[in-house]
């Protein structure tokens, strides 16, 4: 499958994305179940199918993007199909000496953006540090592997060692990006609102940036036309996170808003068919 991988990479990203695209069509129509949950979450936000349809060829892209983003050549890089918005708002916050952490969500080109911040912020402010969950089959993991063995990309596990990391990470004046719309394991979340519904949220985010007072960006890598991207760094006050007066469920349930502002702003590129209501690992079912 590595091997597979690695010809993918070489047929050209706008080729691969619009069979991509077709693909994203393909799952919608033959997956009765999937269709379900990707207009399930979609209501619930109160948008209709003019709004989310584009989403649909999105997630298409989104897995045909991997072969390219995962096992192309070292020296292959990322940043002349990369614009940046708002990158004066990290360097302000970096100079503060107290980390940085850049909360994204499922929305456009995550792979994308930590490769871009990795090349782009890691020659002059250190290595991105960010957390993965090993894939637990053997191919995935060796290509999931070799997918975060670029220069400047750290990864930390996702274990009580991975938060140490992290937390000595944004003490030293480095930064992470964490994906918090992701459902965390029993006991590692608060339950809070996300869309009219109640959703089991992590509170990784909030407690690191109460113990370190590290500086919680909006983020996120827009897919625009021709195989090109946009990293925004969003204008908005997330200092709520570390304010150490409010409960967790407090902290959980104003990140999810913002989360769903951002989302409603962009709707076409959010992967709507994650289970963002489902049970965590663990927990009742």
């Amino acid at each position: 499958m590595l091997r597979f991988f690695r010809l993918l990479s070489w047929i050209p990203l706008p080729l691969m994305q619009r069979v991509g695209a077709l693909l994203g069509w393909i799952v919608w129509w033959i997956s009765p179940k999937y269709r379900q949950q990707f207009n399930c979450n979609s209501v619930a936000a109160g948008l209709n199918a003019v709004q989310t349809r584009p989403a649909i060829a999105a997630a298409g892209m989104m897995v045909a993007e991997l072969p390219w983003l995962w096992t192309r050549s070292v020296g292959r890089s990322v940043l002349s199909r990369v614009q940046w918005l708002g990158v004066n708002r990290f360097e302000q916050a970096i100079q503060k000496g107290q980390g940085v952490i850049l909360l994204s969500t499922h929305i456009g080109c995550w792979e994308m953006g930590a490769q871009a911040l990795a090349e782009k912020l890691g020659p002059i402010h250190g290595p991105l540090v960010a957390m993965y969950r090993p894939a637990r089959k053997p191919w995935l993991y060796d290509l999931v592997k070799q997918s975060r063995a670029r220069d400047h990309l750290l990864t930390a596990p996702t274990s009580l060692s991975g938060i140490r990391t992290l937390v000595r990470t944004l003490k030293s004046g480095g930064y992470t990006a964490i994906l918090p719309d992701q459902v965390p394991p029993d006991g590692q979340g608060v339950w809070a609102p996300f869309f009219g519904r109640d959703v089991y949220t992590m509170t990784l985010l909030s407690k690191l940036a109460q113990q370190t007072g590290a500086t919680v960006l909006l983020s996120w890598c827009e897919r625009l036309p021709h195989s090109q991207y946009c990293f925004h760094f969003e204008d908005v006050d997330l200092s709520f996170l570390s304010d150490s007066s409010l409960s967790m469920q407090e902290s959980a349930t104003l990140m999810n808003k913002a989360i769903e502002d951002l989302i409603r702003r962009k709707p076409d590129q959010y992967l709507w068919g994650y289970a963002r209501d489902k049970h965590p690992r663990g927990g009742d079912t």
